[in-house]
C-alpha cells in the first residue's frame, strides 16, 4: 500500500474550495460518473458557499489586516461563518489567548456585513 504525501498545506474559504471542486467535478463528468464522495462535498459546499470566490477572497485580506484578527485561519473561519452577531464572533474566538473589546466585535461585524 502507497500513501500520499502532503506537500503543500494551505487554508482556503468555503467559496475557493468550492470553485475548485466544480472545476474537478466537470473534468470527471466526462470520463465517468462522479463518486459519491465527491458528489457529497459539492452538495456541502454548494450548501454553505455565501459568497462568490472573489469577495470571499477580498473579504479575508480586508479581515486578516484587522489587529483584532491577524491569523489568516481566523479570517477564513469568519468568511466561512459570515457570523452575524457578537455572541457568534465570541463563539469562534473562544479558544483564543485573548479577549475581544465589544469595539473590535463591532469592527468585525461592520466589515463583514460589507460584503453581504
Amino acid at each position: 500500500m502507497t500513501f500520499k504525501e502532503v506537500k503543500d498545506f494551505e487554508y482556503i474559504t468555503i467559496p475557493e474550495a468550492k470553485e475548485i471542486m466544480e472545476k474537478i467535478a466537470e473534468e470527471r463528468k466526462k470520463s465517468a460518473e462522479l463518486l459519491f464522495e465527491t458528489r457529497r462535498a459539492l452538495k456541502h459546499l454548494r450548501t454553505f458557499s455565501k459568497l462568490k470566490p472573489e469577495e470571499a477572497k477580498k473579504l479575508v485580506k480586508e479581515l486578516e489586516s484587522m489587529d483584532a484578527i491577524g491569523r489568516r485561519e481566523m479570517a477564513i473561519k469568519l468568511v466561512d461563518i459570515m457570523p452575524r452577531t457578537p455572541d457568534e464572533i465570541r463563539t469562534i474566538f473562544a479558544k483564543e489567548r485573548f479577549t475581544l473589546t465589544p469595539e473590535q466585535i463591532q469592527e468585525i461585524l461592520e466589515v463583514i456585513d460589507k460584503y453581504r
